[in-house]
């Protein structure tokens, strides 16, 4: 390993999500991974379980034993919003940059860790979405609502996932709100003969979330206009479709002093 590699601890490595990350860190030539934090097997390796039988790296229950032992430069978190704000408070503490992409975290919760971010100097990214397409979804949702203000967002995850309606979804419908504000969407009079028959709303906007197995992760931004209909979709296939974002976010953190809230932000 050359001087020039960057450290990584990853959190949730039996996860989908994390098992992915680390294969993607172990393909990565610059990338070095070495350790792994699970609320399991305790001083054991990552080569001692058979997803990972070539990973010789060690795993830990204690995020500051971990950080203390193996001197990370950025964990990258795919855990759920409690131990992923845990675990990005100790990592803010032990001086290493987080890269969360566990959904859940609040706009309150974001501001919190801008705060101790910008204290200490230190790079974060949270990320609701670390496929490309699915931010550049986000970004062309909010070019068209300039010009087509009334929209509806459904938004299809797998029937393990634990929240909804999903951080994508919501970061979505933040930033088309940063461009057409609050407006109420159909009939005035309108009345649900089915308690969330319209969805959950977001300053006026509809987000309707669908749990089914077979389904990885999929977004479609419906605008309706006079006479017309605009509809932006992405679909995630499989879930190593969201490792170059966060190939690219544990290269970006290193270069940030502040918390980035959206892979989008970092994109050129």
């Amino acid at each position: 390993m050359t001087e020039n590699n960057i450290r990584i601890v990853v959190s949730g490595p039996r996860g989908k999500m994390g098992r992915e990350a680390v294969h993607m860190i172990t393909r990565t030539d610059h990338f070095q991974l070495v350790g792994a934090i699970d609320h399991k097997y305790d001083g054991k390796l990552l080569s001692d379980l058979e997803e990972f039988p070539d990973v010789d790296v060690p795993i830990f229950t204690d995020s500051d034993l971990c950080f203390s032992s193996t001197k990370p430069d950025v964990l990258v978190d795919f855990t759920n919003p409690e131990a992923g704000m845990r675990l990005a408070a100790s990592a803010l503490n032990n001086g290493i940059r987080p890269v969360i992409g566990t959904s859940g975290f609040t706009e309150e919760s974001v501001h919190h860790f801008q705060k101790i971010a910008e204290e200490k100097r230190i790079g974060m990214i949270i990320a609701p979405n670390f496929a490309i397409g699915a931010v550049l979804l986000m970004k062309f949702s909010q070019m068209a609502a300039r010009y087509f203000p009334d929209v509806e967002i459904i938004e299809q995850h797998h029937d393990k996932k634990l929240d909804a309606p999903s951080g994508t979804a919501i970061k979505t419908a933040e930033m088309i709100r940063t461009v057409r504000g609050e407006k109420q969407q159909g009939h005035p009079s309108e009345k649900e003969l089915l308690t969330g028959a319209r969805g959950a709303e977001l300053s006026g906007m509809r987000i309707h979330s669908v749990r089914l197995p077979g389904l990885i992760a999929h977004q479609q931004v419906i605008f309706g206009g006079e006479g017309e209909l605009l509809s932006l979709r992405h679909d995630s296939m499989n879930r190593s479709s969201f490792m170059t974002g966060v190939r690219l976010a544990v290269e970006t953190v290193m270069t940030l002093d502040t918390l980035v809230y959206g892979l989008e932000n970092i994109l050129e």
